[in-house]
């Protein structure tokens, strides 16, 4: 049976509107994943450039853009388990430059920033309590990885109430694989995926 196919008749796949209050949320666009030289470089430029379209369109349409990063302290030990078990995380403890935003997308003065030492943007953090106060339904979300941190973002915004709407080509991961079967599972279970077309067009209305 066609892997759609299947899906589609056990009951997988349902659909879930776009909201009247969006916004945009990067997940860790850092010059970890950019730099030829980190050892985290994942080739991930073009879903970076366009994270960057994304975040343009949003502050054109007034559409509020919300960005994470990843920091430790010196030695990892508020990463806890997660930095024992990806020993590359230390590129993101303080100080140290690879765990910074590119030219471009980066935040703008007053845009937030949350700070966070685990997969999901909402782990431990204050982004739900903020998207809450400022009325916000659904999240476009882009950045990096797709497996791993934009994943695991959008299942928690599911669970916290905010629609996820997934870019699929301004998400980036260090192999095709992962990539897919990651959009594959959180289209069919958690979220929507969608281009950046599409995404773009759904800002644009929301301005």
């Amino acid at each position: 049976m066609d892997l759609e196919e299947d899906y589609a008749k056990a009951g997988f796949g349902g659909t879930l509107a776009f909201g009247r209050r969006p916004a945009v949320l990067v997940v860790d666009v850092a010059l970890a994943y950019l730099e030829p030289d980190s050892p985290l470089y994942a080739g991930v430029e073009d879903a970076v450039a366009a994270s960057a379209t994304l975040v343009a369109a949003a502050r054109e349409s007034g559409v509020p853009v919300v960005f994470t990063r990843v920091e430790y302290q010196p030695g990892g030990a508020d990463g806890g388990l997660f930095h024992r078990k990806v020993p590359a995380l230390a590129a993101f403890e303080a100080g140290n430059p690879l765990g910074g935003f590119p030219a471009d997308p980066a935040p703008l003065p007053g845009e937030v920033v949350v700070v966070k030492q685990y997969a999901s943007a909402f782990f431990g953090t204050s982004l739900a309590a903020t998207l809450t106060a400022t009325g916000v339904d659904s999240l476009l979300i882009c950045g990096l990885s797709t497996s791993g941190c934009v994943r695991a973002t959008a299942v928690d915004a599911l669970q916290h109430g905010f629609v996820p709407y997934v870019v699929e080509d301004a998400c980036g991961d260090r192999d095709a694989r992962p990539h897919e079967a990651a959009l594959f599972d959180l289209r069919h279970k958690y979220g929507e995926v969608v281009p950046l077309g599409r995404a773009l067009t759904l800002l644009s209305a929301a301005g």
